[in-house]
């Protein structure tokens, strides 16, 4: 695959004849004339789901934190960690890994802004670390010290590396896959552990947060499941029998390895959470 050139002057591309990938645009963000309507469509949506970190009051966090089981604290902290990492990564993969091939201007303007989100999902967890400790590097380097944390960092990590080391059509159509199994299942397990704690009136500011967040990811689960949909139209010659093949043991992969992780963080001690519940829940967002 070759990165688009960001100034094309010589480039008489159509409308009609843009690409996700391997087109040759000019450069120009000519939005009066759209291709990909979807992709335009869900800028707007993205757009009114705006939303600042400062909105959220976590005043009461600071207290209930405290008053948390050592058991809920740990699970706590490891959910956060982990929900740091992947929003990190992705913010990364998709400027550097994703978007310089891509050669649609609205699908560019797409992932960018969703490359924006998660660099502000970043900043949310920020607010929600000063919220519980006065040493940030407690869970900023957690994934140090807990090798169950690194060693799921690692795998989920892996497709994005693939691209960025060899970055072929297949990596790319991959690294798509690979999106749809981080925002759709891998942010889930932190995701209703926090939930949970809510239910049972705590740590409340938190669950606001990932509430605004979650809504967020849903949008980057849009946005993947058209782009794939319309490179399955464009390409079909990429949506081989190893490609699906490679994309069924990723799912089953991230099955294994976020049940793992959903039992390991709560260690069977959490109302409402059993191992049981949450391997169930995994599989039932795999489906």
């Amino acid at each position: 695959m070759k990165r688009k050139i960001i100034y094309n002057p010589d480039s008489t591309e159509s409308v009609n004849d843009r690409r996700v990938f391997g087109g040759n645009p000019t450069g120009i963000f000519e939005l009066n004339n759209i291709k990909y309507q979807w992709a335009y469509n869900l800028w707007e949506v993205m757009l009114n789901n705006t939303w600042f970190p400062k909105e959220v009051d976590m005043t009461r966090d600071v207290n209930d934190y405290k008053n948390l089981t050592d058991v809920e604290k740990t699970a706590y902290d490891k959910a956060l960690s982990q929900l740091i990492f992947m929003d990190s990564l992705q913010t990364n993969n998709l400027i550097d890994n994703v978007n310089p091939y891509v050669t649609s201007p609205e699908i560019n303007l797409i992932l960018v802004r969703q490359s924006f989100e998660e660099a502000l999902h970043s900043q949310s967890y920020a607010v929600m670390v000063d919220s519980i400790s006065t040493n940030s590097a407690e869970i900023y380097d957690l994934w140090r010290r807990d090798m169950m944390l690194k060693s799921k960092n690692d795998a989920i990590a892996t497709v994005y590396l693939e691209l960025a080391k060899n970055p072929s059509e297949h990596n790319f159509v991959k690294a798509c896959f690979a999106n749809q199994i981080l925002e759709g299942i891998y942010f889930y397990s932190g995701f209703t552990y926090i939930y949970t704690l809510a239910r049972s009136g705590k740590m409340l500011g938190s669950a606001q947060m990932i509430r605004f967040i979650q809504r967020d990811e849903v949008t980057h689960l849009v946005l993947f499941q058209n782009l794939i949909n319309t490179l399955r139209k464009e390409r079909p010659d990429l949506f081989t029998d190893k490609l699906r093949a490679e994309v069924i043991e990723m799912f089953k992969e991230a099955v294994k390895l976020e049940s793992e992780w959903g039992k390991y963080i709560t260690q069977g001690q959490i109302l409402g959470l059993t191992d049981g519940i949450v391997e169930q829940y995994i599989k039932y967002l795999a489906d």
